[in-house]
């Protein structure tokens, strides 16, 4: 067989020089024949062999070992003085639900995807998901804690974002990461997101502290800014299985699972989506979510969603509002609360999911949501 060396160049204009016959183009790629050894080109190497019938075949070592400052094929650029990514994405028709907005869903996947490519451009990325390579030497992964969403307003299908995250210091063994989406036309700023990491033994699957060498690694990409200023953590209480609205036999499939093997964060979000009564999911958009993490989900676990309506207004500035409670308890007898609570304008639920074992519940995640009146106002303009 003869070996080609394989630049990790775009070359589908015609300025690249394809007249020497040693030259081919291979999906993009420019291939320089008649050498064995390697080229390092930006942020990779690749090797291409020409296989039977003249076909390449292409073994790719993907992962960057320096520092990268331009990604054309992710369209991401290095911000924020060399610290922080931006990422330019366009709204897939998969990502959009039935009112041709970006569910929540889709904006979580783009979160894990951007903070997961900036970890890429730094040259840090070992062969974990998010992990460096001293925590790849510890047996450390990623695991979230902490996360929020604010949605100003969704994006539409066919809608071009700017999506920009960095990092940031969490206590002594926690690391904070913050994401803006904006409309890359008009620079309005879509959503905004925080949440907050620390490390577990991936063995142990026990939490861990901060070694020196992985502090070393990250902490000269830290940053002091923040997308949303939370001075104390809303709480969020414990649900139990007097919630009003429970959805039963919730199981996680192989599909569900990340590369660190355990359910992906972003389907405990959709379970607890599934509980939340019709009515409001027709007529009101969720503005803001929180959620906490408190365990893993096995693959094998039942999971139970508990949902419960927050009754608003019953207590102000720490004093019981007795015309308020008179009014809920009236409509609760009458209309229903969930029909009071939505001509309000804006509706609060208290979520849970947990596992049910022979005399306790596991809790998985706790979280709060906040729905706003739906404005159905689309532009198609990009």
């Amino acid at each position: 067989m003869t070996t080609f060396s394989l630049s990790y160049v775009p070359c589908f204009r015609t300025s690249c020089d394809d007249n020497d016959d040693r030259t081919r183009i291979v999906s993009g790629f420019m291939i320089y024949g008649a050498s064995s050894t390697t080229m390092k080109i930006g942020r990779t190497t690749m090797y291409a062999t020409a296989g039977v019938n003249g076909k390449a075949v292409v073994e790719r070592t993907m992962i960057p070992t320096q520092k990268q400052f331009l990604d054309p094929f992710r369209q991401g650029i290095i911000i924020l003085d060399g610290v922080g990514y931006r990422q330019t994405v366009v709204v897939r028709s998969y990502e959009v639900g039935p009112d041709k907005t970006v569910t929540l869903q889709s904006i979580l996947n783009l979160l894990q995807e951007t903070a997961l490519n900036h970890v890429w451009m730094s040259g840090l990325l070992g062969d974990g998901f998010g992990a460096t390579h001293g925590m790849m030497k510890n047996n450390l992964i990623w695991v979230v804690t902490r996360m929020q969403v604010q949605v100003d307003q969704y994006p539409i299908w066919g809608e071009i974002l700017e999506i920009d995250t960095w990092v940031g210091a969490s206590g002594k063994n926690g690391m904070r990461r913050d994401w803006e989406i904006r409309s890359h036309t008009t620079g309005i700023v879509f959503a905004r997101a925080t949440s907050t990491w620390v490390m577990m033994n991936e063995k142990t699957r026990r939490l861990s502290k901060m070694p020196d060498e992985v502090r070393g690694e990250i902490s000269p990409w830290f940053i002091l800014k923040q997308a949303i200023k939370e001075e104390s953590p809303e709480k969020i209480d414990k649900l139990d299985d007097n919630a009003k609205y429970i959805n039963s036999g919730l199981q996680p499939k192989r599909s569900d699972l990340d590369m660190n093997h355990h359910v992906n964060n972003v389907k405990y979000v959709g379970w607890m989506l599934e509980a939340i009564p019709e009515e409001c999911l027709e007529n009101y958009q969720l503005s803001n979510i929180i959620l906490e993490y408190r365990r893993e989900c096995g693959s094998s676990e039942v999971v139970q969603s508990l949902c419960e309506p927050e009754q608003l207004g019953i207590i102000k500035d720490g004093v019981q509002d007795d015309k308020y409670v008179n009014y809920i308890h009236s409509c609760s007898i009458g209309v229903g609360l969930l029909n009071c609570l939505m001509n309000d304008g804006t509706i609060r639920f208290t979520h849970g999911l947990q596992v049910k074992e022979e005399s306790k519940c596991q809790e998985i995640v706790r979280g709060k949501t906040t729905w706003k009146k739906r404005t159905n106002h689309y532009s198609y303009s990009g």
